[in-house]
């Protein structure tokens, strides 16, 4: 157990440090093209946060364990609204002026409730992961539309991803951050899902419980890092933003990559416990947080509300392991 516990580790510290890199050489690479800081956050600061779990998801279905992919998406979704936000809330409450970040949050509901329909019929096929990645590119075209001319004029969250795009750099070296962040983030993926799943085997815990425990908390550490530090700051929409927009990609993209990878039949639970849960969240965040004709917020009260209700998740699924015969 030894090995394989601390292969997770090593993994889950080398994911952290190579997205980071890996969006460093992004953002500074499309910067260098002329592209606006609003389109470079909702596009590609979004895809390089969920790069780690696009990765998990490709490298587990690829190895056959799409358990792990499925669990991991849905899992990250779950702890983004539940832990991530809830933590960030319980910290610094939010209060979000961009309207981009309100065009969103539906986007993010009807993301969800295709990949339902998709799978209603107990199967995740090659099909449905194509049409879930392409619904990805649809919204990444739609985020970059929107960026260069937001419809209601100057965005506020403009101004946030402006102060945290990296310093300038030559190209030549943001597109070697670029290549060293993506081939540590296939290493340290690689690494995750051995341990991962050895220690799932280990312990008789199936594929799908370790994806959306152990490898989505850890996969959304760098979220909540970012979240509170973002709060912290006064960067309220950016704490928001990452989490809508890390759960549109991780629906989409990590799902429909499994999907055509590995084309595999839904555990029945995904559909009667862990779907429903997450699409509870996403209404609860929309209730709390969404502002009707006013800034939306996110108060210290809602956010112990979401921690509670991510709390009683994993209360949840340590009884259904508990109750599985040895």
């Amino acid at each position: 157990m030894l090995t394989p516990s601390l292969a997770v580790l090593a993994g889950f510290a080398l994911l952290v440090w190579s997205a980071d890199r890996f969006v460093i050489g992004a953002a500074a690479t499309a910067r260098n093209l002329g592209v606006s800081p609003l389109v470079i956050g909702l596009t590609i600061v979004g895809f390089g946060t969920s790069a780690p779990e696009m990765l998990i998801s490709a490298i587990s279905a690829w190895e056959e364990n799409p358990g792990v992919a499925v669990g991991n998406a849905l899992g990250s979704n779950i702890t983004n609204m539940g832990l991530v936000l809830g933590a960030t809330a319980l910290v610094k409450p939010l209060t979000v002026h961009s309207g981009t970040l309100q065009r969103e949050y539906p986007m993010m509901f009807i993301a969800m409730m295709l990949a339902l329909i998709l799978i209603m019929d107990g199967t995740l096929g090659a099909m449905d992961g194509v049409l879930l990645v392409a619904g990805l590119c649809l919204v990444m075209y739609w985020m970059a539309r929107m960026g260069k001319a937001p419809p209601d004029g100057l965005d506020p969250m403009a101004a946030e991803f402006e102060a945290e795009l990296p310093p300038p750099m030559t190209t030549a070296k943001a597109l070697m951050w670029l290549a060293i962040g993506l081939a540590i983030l296939l290493l340290s993926s690689r690494m995750v899902v051995w341990g991962a799943v050895d220690i799932a085997r280990h312990f008789g815990v199936s594929d799908l419980i370790i994806g959306l425990t152990v490898i989505a908390i850890g996969t959304s550490l760098p979220e909540l890092a970012a979240s509170v530090m973002s709060a912290l700051k006064g960067e309220h929409d950016i704490a928001i933003g990452n989490v809508i927009g890390s759960n549109i990609f991780n629906i989409l993209g990590v799902l429909g990559i499994s999907g055509i990878i590995y084309p595999h039949t839904v555990d029945p639970e995904v559909l009667s416990r862990d779907f429903p849960v997450m699409i509870g969240l996403t209404i609860a965040l929309f209730a709390m947080a969404y502002g009707f004709r006013r800034p939306g917020s996110l108060n210290r009260f809602e956010g112990v509300l979401l921690l509670t209700a991510y709390v009683g998740y994993l209360t949840l699924l340590g009884l259904t392991v508990a109750a599985r015969p040895a």
